[in-house]
């Protein structure tokens, strides 16, 4: 790939080429085509990744050599953790709406994908350097203002779910992943512009970019062999 001026640009390109709303699961879920049960499964999936963000974030605020950074970080962290209406809590709400019990979804077995997802996240933010873990957060949240409208708009539209409690988690994520995404992407600029720290930046944002996506992959394996079975 050849490098632009702007290194975000770069990283979005990437993104670009595994946009999560391109992924078969999603499709199907723009299209009304998944089932309650899908659903269920694919809370279960997700909730592993809800429940490590606040650590992923965690990790690069510890890693953060520069105080605002570690400021704006801090705020991510706190909307993420705090309080009764902390993420994962507005998730399993989620769950609860298509029909999940919460033991199901905090009980669910990671599949193969799901596990290297998380792992991958939690080695990104906080073992490699910050401009990495800067880029593995953009790379998610970017993407999540534009997946949760097409989630809410599927809800509505195909499962007639529409009530505040079981949409909060995405309607909070579209306002605010907006200006965590921008935020981010400034301390990847002013961290990581050129050289050895640039082509560190690109490859942990494809690995993110491809893990996000594989992530789907297993979610989607294991909806369609549910479905050859009942078949």
């Amino acid at each position: 790939m050849t490098a632009t001026l702007d290194v975000i640009d770069d990283v979005r390109a990437i993104i670009a080429r595994r946009g999560l709303l391109g992924h078969p699961f999603y499709q199907a879920w723009q299209r009304g085509e998944l089932t309650l049960g899908d659903l269920r499964v694919y809370a279960g999936q997700y909730y592993h990744h809800v429940l490590a963000f606040p650590q992923y974030v965690s990790g690069a605020h510890a890693i953060c050599p520069d105080q605002r950074d570690r400021q704006e970080l801090l705020e991510n962290l706190i909307e993420e953790e705090r309080g009764e209406e902390n993420h994962p809590e507005l998730w399993l709400r989620f769950a609860e709406g298509v029909g999940a019990s919460r033991a199901a979804v905090e009980g669910a077995a990671p599949l193969p994908e799901t596990r290297a997802l998380v792992s991958l996240y939690r080695d990104a933010t906080l073992r490699r350097s910050f401009p990495e873990a800067c880029a593995a957060l953009y790379v998610y949240e970017s993407q999540v203002p534009e997946v949760a409208k097409t989630k809410i708009a599927g809800l509505k539209r195909y499962y007639g779910i529409d009530d505040p409690r079981t949409l909060q988690f995405f309607e909070v994520h579209i306002g605010a992943d907006e200006v965590h995404a921008e935020v981010g992407a400034g301390m990847v600029r002013r961290h990581a512009a050129e050289g050895p720290a640039r082509s560190a930046v690109l490859e942990t944002a494809r690995a993110c970019a491809d893990a996000l996506w594989s992530f789907l992959d297993g979610v989607e394996r294991t909806r369609a062999c549910a479905a050859a079975r009942a078949g």
